[in-house]
């Protein structure tokens, strides 16, 4: 199975072949944010960290679709919500808040977790498993939950 930095290599390929604007649009400005964040980092990313970057250019376009619905741009939003599409499907479906708790409880279980006072223990490993997966936002919520229980 090819990585996804490899996948989408070949998927801008075949958007340029099909002359299909808004795939090769998103598809090259997260190449672009890969590599920055490669320059930055001085290695290659996992396929979980570009999962993030995925998630933080589909974040950037919804950003803008609000900004040009206030200013009254159709066309633009139109275009922006294009690039969404594309970029969603790079993401595996989300995972339920059941499916969250149930890794959320394996990480705890793993690192010893006890109460909240160990949820910077958890947060990392879990963010990291959960890439592309679920959202911070819940994963804290979930996060907060079961370790208030256990306190």
């Amino acid at each position: 199975m090819p990585s996804l930095k490899e996948q989408l290599a070949e998927d801008l390929k075949e958007a340029i072949r099909q002359r299909d604007e808004a795939r090769k649009t998103a598809i090259r400005m997260l190449t672009w944010a890969i590599k920055n964040a490669e320059v930055e980092k001085g290695r290659p990313l996992e396929d979980h960290e570009i999962l993030s970057l995925v998630q933080k250019e589909m974040r950037r376009r919804l950003e803008s679709i609000e900004q040009f619905r206030k200013g009254n741009r159709p066309d633009l939003v139109e275009k922006e919500e294009a690039e969404l599409k594309v970029l969603q499907a790079y993401l595996p479906p989300p995972m339920t808040r059941e499916e969250v708790a149930a890794v959320a409880r394996q990480v705890m279980a793993e690192v010893g977790a006890r109460g909240p006072r160990d949820k910077g223990k958890v947060m990392p490993i879990l963010i990291q498993r959960l890439a592309g997966r679920a959202e911070g936002r819940l994963i804290n919520e979930v996060v907060d939950e079961l370790l208030a229980g256990q306190g």
